[in-house]
């Protein structure tokens, strides 16, 4: 026989002082915990975003981001005759890129951080044709221009259309803002490949990646298996978004161990919180439980109802602590994109499983704080507790 569960709501809501000290801790530490977890997602999700499932990356075989890789033009042009490259009427959608990183003000604290700075082709609107011109226009090829990402164009100073920019020892124009869907793009300034290799004293025809659009992602393998196996390329092929996935992991798998840290630390004193909480409830109530026990109800139904009544303040808490996070939702923040040196913008993602994830941690330390002293009011002798009535 089980006792009712509204025995064990009253009995929360006489103790309420001691009990809402408990709903605290276990709220705090669930939010900590669920804020740190969506930091990673938000920031994986930006860099993930950023690749197409009908692209493909080319680099140097070996090298481990773009920063580290070198294609040369004669490459180039072998890998846009490859099987399953899209053409159109100027000829085959590939785009053949420099990345450089270059050091700017941020708008709100005044000191530098850097900036990803991509020179690409022509084609890359045509290559990556999720991207819009919000304001101003695209770059002329040849010319020192630039258009910047929309979280860079809102995080630093200086980078509104018609403003001169200086860096690589050259005068550079900004010319648009463009929307990149919220990917890593979006933190990035965009120029001509050719005039980015000029100012930085770089061979015309060196490059560090090559971006092609296939006419299906289903051409993948096809393309792969064409330019690995070519005696004249040294290269190593990835679907677009697989790379930047990889490209997330360090830093998102640092910020998740991080934050389980940090909430394992506050979650012990959350569980402590929730041990006071229950034995004071059981010692207040030893002469309900004697009472309980003699009418019938046995030890297994006693730990159960102590269980239950900590499950439930673990379950207040945790969905409080959820709640509070919410707001943060979409807020966007920055940190440094440990494979490419440059400051990157992303947003937290809540997303409901994330949700889910800390209210079972919630209800995992409402057990860890419940079990001992439920059993510790199971073990009470009933004749002693009966002979205070």
């Amino acid at each position: 026989m089980a006792i009712p569960l509204a025995y064990n709501v009253r009995s929360v809501r006489q103790r309420w002082t001691s009990s809402i000290v408990a709903v605290l801790g276990i709220a705090g530490t669930v939010g900590v915990f669920v804020a740190m977890l969506s930091m990673a997602r938000g920031f994986k999700a930006t860099l993930v975003a950023s690749g197409s499932p009908g692209n493909v990356i080319v680099r140097r075989a070996g090298a481990t981001s773009e920063m580290e890789s070198v294609v040369d033009l004669a490459q180039v042009r072998v890998m846009e005759s490859a099987p399953g490259v899209q053409h159109d009427d100027d000829g085959p959608l590939v785009s053949a890129e420099v990345v450089v990183v270059a050091a700017f003000p941020l708008r709100k604290t005044g000191t530098d951080a850097n900036v990803q700075v991509r020179g690409v082709s022509p084609k890359a609107l045509a290559v990556r044709d999720t991207f819009k011109i919000t304001s101003g226009r695209f770059f002329e090829p040849g010319l020192a221009e630039l258009v910047v990402g929309s979280n860079a164009s809102r995080a630093y100073s200086g980078f509104e259309v018609g403003s001169s920019l200086r860096f690589g020892g050259a005068e550079w124009k900004v010319v648009g803002v463009f929307n990149a869907g919220g990917s890593a793009f979006d933190s990035e300034l965009w120029c001509d490949a050719n005039v980015l290799n000029q100012t930085y004293q770089r061979p015309q025809n060196i490059f560090q990646s090559m971006t092609a659009h296939l006419r299906s992602p289903d051409d993948f393998q096809r393309f792969k298996d064409a330019v690995t196996t070519d005696p004249r390329l040294a290269v190593q092929v990835d679907r677009e978004v697989d790379y930047y996935e990889k490209q997330s992991r360090q830093l998102t798998l640092m910020i998740t161990v991080l934050g389980t840290l940090v909430a394992l630390v506050m979650g012990v004193g959350a569980v402590f919180g929730a041990l006071n909480t229950m034995y004071s409830a059981v010692a207040e109530r030893r002469r309900e439980i004697a009472t309980m026990r003699a009418l019938g109800f046995g030890g297994a139904a006693v730990v159960l109802s102590f269980v239950v009544e900590s499950l439930f303040i673990a379950l207040v808490g945790g969905v409080i602590g959820c709640v509070a996070v919410l707001p943060i939702n979409g807020l966007t923040t920055g940190t440094m994109n440990w494979q490419t040196f440059s400051h990157l913008a992303f947003a937290f993602r809540i997303t409901p499983d994330l949700m889910v994830i800390g209210i079972v941690f919630a209800l995992l330390m409402g057990l860890v704080g419940g079990v001992p002293p439920a059993i510790r009011a199971a073990r009470r002798p009933v004749a002693a507790a009966l002979r205070e009535l």
